[in-house]
């Protein structure tokens, strides 16, 4: 429960623990831009260890992390980014590549949550002797999505060594990796050895207030740097939102697994509502997709009756309900939804 009340929107709506709040009062700080704030270099030097890559950046927001890397990744306006139809990149970040990068986006129909391979590289522009088309200089995806499923391992390095192939960068937004890995039963490592860069929330099921990092080969991160500053991302005594961080990094990932075995609940319980057709083989992490089908009460209508009785919870998108368990959604809670929604009837 967040502020008196049951808030299943997503799990970006978390707060601080009372430890990240500690560590936020007491961070050492100074000057990032002139690289002088402690805080933050140990939160990138942990980063960097925690994924086995060179170098980390901590940047303010999840899309400025990604843009950061496709500004980064992109060498010459016009040139094509392969990517999925329905990733954070493509429909929540307000067509950001087209406007920083001047990249243009190649969007690959996702078929089970992945894109084809077999299309991914008929999308490669092979001859870059060609006047007539762009030059592809990236491809990426996400892990996990925000529909709440999990590449494989198998997949990861599938994409790797076709990238590999063609001597293209990979970059992932893995927003929610540590869920990922969880659901995977594997260190973000090895995930990450099968990436260039990757984009980490720190936020989200973390609990951080603010942030994300962007971890990458050295060079790349140099680089990055240069374009944050440019994206108006460099900030001074950031290590308060830092020293957060680091308790996200060292601390929260190890809890992850309650949120999905919550959401498993949740997902097994919202079976006893009448007219709703659940989607249980799609939980893979800390989300739970429903649609109603005879419900007494249309999407509108159950938002409104729900926060009456001070449940918050988003209207459906193309047809389908999600509700996300979070550190601040207990199972005692989960129950009270889910007679409140039976009660509706």
């Amino acid at each position: 429960m967040i502020n008196g009340k049951i808030d299943l929107r997503s799990d970006t709506v978390t707060v601080p623990t009372d430890e990240m709040r500690k560590a936020m009062f007491e961070a050492v700080v100074g000057d990032d831009v002139y690289g002088d704030d402690a805080t933050i270099n140990e939160l990138e030097r942990l980063a960097a260890e925690r994924f086995g890559k060179e170098a980390a950046l901590f940047l303010p927001t999840g899309t400025m992390s990604n843009q950061t890397a496709v500004f980064t990744w992109v060498k010459n306006r016009g040139d094509e980014v392969i990517l999925p139809d329905n990733c954070h990149i493509v429909v929540h970040e307000a067509g950001a590549a087209a406007i920083i990068a001047g990249a243009q986006l190649r969007t690959v129909q996702n078929v089970a949550g992945e894109m084809p391979l077999e299309i991914v590289e008929h999308y490669i522009r092979k001859d870059p002797t060609d006047i007539h088309q762009p030059s592809t200089a990236l491809i990426t995806y996400e892990n996990a999505d925000s529909d709440g499923q999990v590449r494989s391992v198998e997949y990861m390095k599938s994409v790797w060594e076709l990238a590999k192939k063609y001597d293209l960068p990979i970059h992932v937004d893995g927003a929610r990796i540590f869920n990922a890995a969880t659901y995977l039963g594997v260190d973000v490592k090895e995930m990450a050895q099968y990436t260039d860069s990757i984009s980490v929330c720190l936020s989200k099921g973390l609990c951080a207030p603010v942030g994300s990092v962007l971890v990458g080969p050295k060079d790349f991160i140099d680089l990055a740097r240069r374009k944050r500053k440019i994206l108006g991302g460099g900030m001074r005594q950031a290590g308060i939102l830092a020293a957060a961080g680091i308790v996200a990094l060292t601390k929260m990932t190890d809890r992850l697994q309650e949120d999905h075995d919550n959401a498993a609940y949740m997902a097994e319980r919202l079976t006893e509502v009448k007219g709703l057709e659940v989607y249980r083989e799609r939980q893979q992490i800390d989300m739970v997709f429903f649609k109603l089908k005879d419900y007494p009460l249309d999407s509108a209508q159950l938002v409104e009756y729900m926060a009456k009785h001070n449940v918050i919870i988003n209207g459906e998108d193309n047809g389908m309900m999600r509700f996300v368990t979070h550190a601040y959604v207990s199972r005692e809670e989960i129950d009270e939804v889910i007679e409140l929604m039976k009660q509706a009837q």
